[in-house]
């Protein structure tokens, strides 16, 4: 599932970069190369970011 229009990022790529990321989801997008642009998918990637740092 694609969560970010913007600059392409999938669920999965969230997923990934949350184990070897520590911070939120701003500083994973920039670990992707790239930073949110019209920011209505931050809230969905944080989302995915705690789901998959519970589960760790």
């Amino acid at each position: 599932m694609i969560v970010c229009i913007c600059n392409a990022i999938r669920e999965s790529q969230i997923r990934s970069a949350a184990r070897n990321c520590p911070g939120d989801a701003e500083a994973v997008y920039r670990s992707l190369g790239c930073a949110p642009q019209c920011r209505q998918c931050l809230d969905d990637a944080t989302d995915i970011l705690d789901a998959e740092r519970c589960a760790a």
